[in-house]
């Protein structure tokens, strides 16, 4: 069975190397992996191709202009270049544990299970913040998740990240694949669509990646904006459960984690920070009344704006 690697790419550095070496070490051959490179000038800065397509044979480079990159649509594009039975999403920041990641996830996409995603690691340089994040959204047990699980995991039955995740190629054309124009979420999008049409969602924690970001307060705005946005857009599935649910039960998740962690003087810093969040979600929810002008100031994706208008 052929698996394929798609990974969009932007101003790639040394860990786009690292990631590509840690793939070529998977215990589970790689077909193709395929990179969509958003700014030909940035690739051309950093890497000679010469040298780039010697070191990696089964790399092929996609260059498109910045004002073209759709969360979506770039991803759906990648996905037309493969002819692979089993691809696999990841980020350039995301860098694989060990060399089982792709073979643990693609073990999942048996029977009903259209996707699977890996569990996301703190880094070294991680804020205790950012750890209890991803120790709350990517706990240590693995599950599968479907559309009878909506009522005690509300939202979260939808949750998925394409920063690693495997999907099975039969059911991704079956049912349409992602949102072509979207500015955020089309990992959790296309999640909901299978999982409404009958699939399944697994989430493996023993496929495992580092992928942790400090972002500022401002930074949280920003993303959270681009979150309510998605959600406004998109009522068939995020009105299907409160998010607002979840948020608390982030808030509960940290004080405990915190408290385990004898670092609750940090927990007035969390408060900060999800009034940002909040306030950025909110704004997002009710973009449509507010002016372009401050629409184009609280957004992280310029790019979508200019299309969408």
């Amino acid at each position: 069975m052929k698996i394929d690697i798609i990974i969009p790419i932007y101003k790639p550095g040394k860990e786009l190397f690292a990631l590509l070496d840690r793939l070529g070490e998977q215990s589970v051959p790689i077909h193709k992996i395929i990179l969509m490179n958003t700014g030909k000038k940035y690739f051309a800065e950093r890497i000679q191709e010469e040298e780039f397509a010697q070191r990696y044979p089964k790399a092929e480079v996609h260059h498109l202009e910045k004002a073209d990159f759709d969360h979506g649509g770039t991803r759906h594009q990648a996905i037309g270049y493969s002819e692979a039975e089993i691809f696999v999403m990841m980020t350039q920041d995301a860098m694989p544990v060990d060399r089982h990641l792709v073979e643990r996830l693609a073990q999942n996409l048996t029977g009903k299970v259209a996707v699977a995603y890996a569990r996301q690691l703190p880094d070294a340089y991680s804020s205790e913040l950012e750890k209890a994040s991803r120790q709350f959204n990517y706990p240590k047990t693995s599950r599968v998740k479907g559309l009878e699980d909506l009522e005690t995991l509300g939202i979260k039955t939808f949750f998925c990240s394409n920063v690693c995740a495997a999907y099975k190629r039969e059911i991704y054309d079956k049912t349409g694949g992602f949102v072509p124009h979207t500015i955020f979420n089309e990992d959790m999008l296309y999640a909901a669509k299978v999982v409404k049409a009958g699939y399944k969602i697994a989430y493996e924690a023993s496929a495992q990646v580092i992928h942790s970001h400090n972002y500022t307060n401002l930074q949280q705005l920003h993303r959270n904006f681009d979150l309510g946005v998605s959600q406004a857009q998109h009522p068939e599935v995020f009105g299907m459960a409160a998010s607002e649910s979840e948020g608390l039960r982030l808030v509960k998740g940290t004080w405990n984690y915190l408290k385990e962690k004898k670092r609750l003087y940090r927990f007035p810093g969390f408060c900060v920070q999800c009034a940002f969040k909040y306030a950025g979600y909110l704004l997002g929810k009710h973009y449509e009344s507010l002016p372009h002008s401050l629409v184009l100031k609280l957004t992280s994706n310029r790019e979508y704006w200019s299309k969408k208008k």
